[in-house]
């Protein structure tokens, strides 16, 4: 069955609708096995949400094929930048898709990633900030992340090097890694504490390979970590990309997708957990899209975060549906 059939089985009621939401974290790509962009992403965000405005999060797409390998990672900006403007010119909608960027430079160059930074933030005035992904696990049956890390990157002091880069430059780092490696971050964060964090999908707790049937264990894991990042207040975590096939959950392997209410049931401790350690001002719903669409589609999981909060009071939904995640990247 294909992708859109099987999703469409599953079809509700949108909640809240006239609610902004700013989506901080989604893709563009152009596989030979899928493709998601502008015209894609228009029609998960136009499925009934009110989604004013997006943010890009860097998946190697569109590299420059010549020039200094280190700057190559630049063509994704310009790329995006691209797409920002089309969406800008209000041709395809109210929503500003890509009002930010958060693209790829390896901060293991060091100070010479500055280089690389300035090349970005020179492609384009949406350029917000990097992600290197640090994902790392010693199982085989754990996918590492797409930067192929070595174990402890972000205790690297060549990668510090680069990192202390950002700072000069006002850009945040997002990180993501796996729920073994959020003491790291902890780390990194408090050892820079001016540079914006930000935390993505919930630290990556793991249900596959070696941590399947462990999630209670992991979960008291999870929190002790979870709380001891949120005392650094620097960090804003994106809540989401919880139903990706690492987590566990299995929603990917269903006859039928993912509804809201099932989410609900299957995640909802990993959320009140992060809002009540980290508070709503830096907590941002994010869509991870379209990675979390192996599990459901667009409107069942903003309608499952509608349901996460339904009982929130509406600043506190303004913060977490759209307010943190407009300040932790700086969006007009």
């Amino acid at each position: 069955m294909e992708q859109a059939d099987w999703l469409a089985q599953v079809t509700e009621t949108i909640i809240e609708p006239e609610r902004p939401i700013c989506d901080p974290h989604h893709h563009l790509w152009d596989h030979a096995q899928s493709r998601y962009l502008l015209d894609e992403l228009l029609a998960d965000t136009g499925s009934g949400h009110n989604v004013v405005s997006t943010v890009f999060v860097e998946c190697s797409s569109m590299y420059r094929a010549d020039g200094p390998e280190a700057l190559r990672p630049v063509g994704e900006t310009e790329f995006v930048n691209g797409v920002a403007a089309m969406s800008a010119s209000g041709g395809y909608g109210e929503l500003r898709a890509c009002s930010g960027i958060v693209s790829y430079a390896d901060l293991t160059l060091g100070a010479a990633v500055g280089e690389v930074l300035d090349a970005h933030m020179n492609a384009s005035p949406r350029f917000r900030g990097i992600r290197h992904a640090a994902g790392w696990d010693a199982s085989d049956e754990v996918r590492n992340s797409h930067t192929n890390p070595p174990e402890h990157l972000l205790l690297d002091s060549k990668f510090r090097e680069g990192f202390a880069e950002l700072g000069k430059r006002s850009l945040s780092f997002d990180g993501w890694l796996y729920h073994s490696q959020i003491p790291e971050l902890t780390d990194l964060a408090r050892a820079f504490p001016d540079t914006t964090i930000v935390f993505d999908h919930f630290g990556g707790p793991l249900g596959i390979g070696p941590y399947e049937g462990q999630r209670e264990e992991i979960f008291g894991v999870w929190c002790d970590a979870v709380a001891e990042l949120a005392t650094c207040p620097n960090v804003y975590p994106k809540l989401g990309g919880l139903v990706m096939p690492i987590n566990g959950f299995g929603f990917h392997k269903r006859s039928v997708p993912a509804s809201s209410d099932e989410i609900v049931a299957a995640t909802d401790r990993y959320y009140r957990q992060v809002i009540a350690v980290f508070g709503v001002e830096r907590c941002m719903f994010e869509s991870n899209f379209p990675v979390d669409k192996q599990s459901c589609s667009y409107h069942v999981l903003w309608n499952a975060f509608k349901k996460l909060v339904i009982d929130a009071s509406d600043a506190d939904k303004s913060w977490l549906f759209h307010d943190a995640a407009a300040t932790a990247y700086r969006l007009d």
